[in-house]
This record gives C-alpha cells, structure tokens and sequence, in this order.
C-alpha cells in the first residue's frame, strides 16, 4: 500500500425527503445564496419548486443563475463569479448534477481571487480562499457532491481542464432519490458509467498488497452493474436509486482509492474528447475505457484477471483469453444500457487524434497503470475508433 491522508468534510444528507431540510441547511451559512442550476429540467420535475420553498420557509433568500451546461463553460462561471461580487453573495448553492456542482466551485473560488479564474485550471494559481457551497444532487454520476475536484472547458480552443483544492468541498449535499425519477435514459447510462470509470481509475493500480481497497472497488463496480439496469427498467424503483445514488457518491469521495497509486489516464482522454465534440462525459468514458484496457492490461494482467474473475465471473487459467472476455463483457454492460462503445457510432473519425493526444499529454505522461505518452494516446483512440 501507498502511504495516505484521508479527509473528506462533507455533510451528507442522504434518504427520501432529504430535499426539504435545504432551507435550514443553507441558513446555518448564509441568508442570501447564489442559486444554480442548468437547464428546465429541475422545473419540470418539480425540484426547483421544492428547493425554493424551502429556502423561502427558512427565511433564505436566494438570486437565480441557471444555464449550466453538460462539460460547464468559463463564460457562466465568469457571470456568477460578477454576480457574487456585485451582490456580496457568500454561499452557492448548487442544484443539478456534477456539471452544476463544478461550475459552482469554479465561481466560489474565482470570487475570492483577483486574477482569473481559469489560472486554476492551468496550474498557474491556487485557491487561497472560496466561497462555501452546497448541494442538491439530481444526477448521480460525477461524484462532485463529495470531491475536492472541478473540470471546467473554456469555449476559446475548447480546453477541458481540472483542478482540486480542499477548498472545493460542500459543506453538504443532499441525496434525494426521489429526485432522479425523471431523468432521460441516456443520462442515467452516461452517469452510471462515469461511477464505473471512477471506481475503475483506483481499481486498475500498479500498487499491490491493498487487499481492503481491492475488494471494496470490486463490490462498488458489481453493486453498480446490478443495480443500474433496474432503474433503466422501472425509474420509481427507489431501492434501487438509492444504491445507485450511494454508490455514485462512494466511488468518488476518495474511499476507494486510498492506499493505491490511481490511474486518471482515461478521465484525461475523455476530456480532450468531450471538449471538441461536446458529448456526455459518460459517455465518452464507454468508449474510451474499453480501449485502455486493451492497450495496457499487459503492464499488470493479474490486476484485470482479478478483475475479471471478481467482477464479471470469468473464469480460467489463459490471461489473455480471461482479460478480452472481460473486456467484451464489459463493453457488452454499457451496450446493454444504451450506449455506444465505438468512436464511428458517434460519427467520430480519426481526424482530430493527433490533436487530442497532444492536449491530453500537455502536462507530460498519462497514467500510473502504465505510463502514456501521445503515440500512445493515438493507439488508444484508434482501438476506440
């Protein structure tokens, strides 16, 4: 095992009927709030109604920014971060699913700081001070309700860029699963493969002998695959929502990684393919993580034989026959819930490869399961293609 802190602060309030306890959460911090949130769906699911009367009943007041979209953009950041500034606004509260959440971090850090705020996302600052946030989570999928992290795209060149402060983390979130009842299909797949993605970026380690960590990532990953087709069936069934809704928040509250050198290759990959073609994150991560497999399951074949073995049931002695069952297994999950595992099924050529691998190396190699340079970044993309 690798060496380790553990910290997460974060508050959560999880069960049915959580929602209603937002209005006496956010006044313990504020009685006036920055209220976010992207598009209509929170009003046609009745969520917006909830939360404001709740804040209303707790003597909150609260200015409204709405229009975050999926892979959050600089320029609404940019508004919100005017917005607390000419308002004296020291809370956020954030309503939607990881791309809100994200875009309400970036603005509670960029309030507190003089320069711009995309100095975060390239490394050239820290945060010193931020705003305090919360949470109201209606998408399970990027764990940023319980993270440290932002991923934020800057609409000139189209970089997707991230960055983590402890700084970052709310004071609360609340897990309503009555909250995600009327979300779209493809959004409930893409979510849930972005908790696999994340389970599997600390599962698939080079670090050996963290036998604890192993097995709580391979219960994750199974609870998940279990459990996801089942709300994909029947969105009112709330026991399955609920162990959807925790295992999202598990897979990335930094749990399951500790202990373990993590991965984050194929999270880097991804970013550079959401950026130029603006597609779900989950959704790219389907695509892009089979082929990762593909390309490095060599470096360490026990760790995906272990894989295949404690996660999907494949048995034998041949690694090289066990790992590629996985691997279609795997693809033949996220096939199974509606999305694509090819970059053709998108229309998505070969065309910008070079591109990508050069902005996704731009920090310098990739990974720690083996480590990637861009030639190796284009191979990975063309087993996606």
């Amino acid at each position: 095992m690798e060496k380790f802190v553990s910290y997460n602060p974060v508050r959560i309030e999880f069960g049915r009927g959580a929602c209603e306890r937002v209005g006496e959460l956010a006044r313990q911090y504020a009685d006036h709030v920055l209220l976010h949130y992207g598009g209509g769906s929170i009003h046609a699911s009745g969520t917006y109604a909830r939360v404001t009367k709740a804040l209303r009943a707790a003597g909150v007041d609260y200015t409204e920014l709405g229009g975050v979209r999926p892979n959050p953009r600089l320029s609404l950041v940019r508004e919100g971060i005017d917005i607390c500034r000419r308002k004296r606004i020291d809370f956020i509260l954030a309503v939607g699913g990881g791309s809100v959440i994200d875009s309400a971090k970036a603005i509670a850090a960029g309030t507190c700081y003089e320069g711009d705020v995309w100095d975060f996302y390239e490394g050239r600052a820290l945060p010193e001070k931020a705003l305090k946030l919360g949470v109201v989570l209606t998408i399970p999928a990027a764990g940023s309700e319980s993270s440290d992290g932002t991923v934020l795209t800057k609409e000139e060149g189209m970089l997707k860029r991230s960055f983590c402060s402890p700084l970052c983390y709310p004071q609360f979130s609340i897990l309503d699963p009555d909250l995600c009842r009327s979300l779209p299909a493809h959004q409930i797949a893409a979510g849930g493969a972005d908790i696999l993605a994340h389970v599997m970026e600390r599962y698939f380690s080079p670090t050996t002998g963290n036998e604890l960590s192993d097995q709580l990532c391979e219960g994750t990953m199974r609870t998940l695959m279990k459990e996801l087709p089942k709300v994909l069936a029947d969105q009112d069934d709330t026991a399955a929502w609920e162990q959807v809704m925790w295992t999202g928040n598990v897979a990335h509250n930094g749990l399951l990684g500790r202990g373990n050198e993590e991965d984050w290759a194929s999270h880097e990959i991804e970013h550079e393919l959401s950026a130029l073609y603006d597609i779900a994150h989950g959704a790219g991560l389907a695509i892009v993580f089979p082929a990762w497999m593909k390309y490095v399951w060599r470096e360490h074949p026990g760790k995906f034989m272990r894989y295949a073995e404690n996660v999907l049931g494949v048995t034998g002695d041949d690694a090289e026959t066990m790992v590629m069952q996985a691997i279609a297994k795997t693809e033949d999950f996220f096939r199974s819930i509606g999305l694509a595992v090819r970059l053709s099924e998108l229309k998505i050529d070969d065309g910008r490869f070079s591109e990508m691998a050069e902005k996704a190396c731009k920090g310098g190699e990739l990974g720690a399961f083996r480590k990637l340079v861009p030639g190796d970044v284009e191979e990975i993309l063309r087993l996606a293609l």
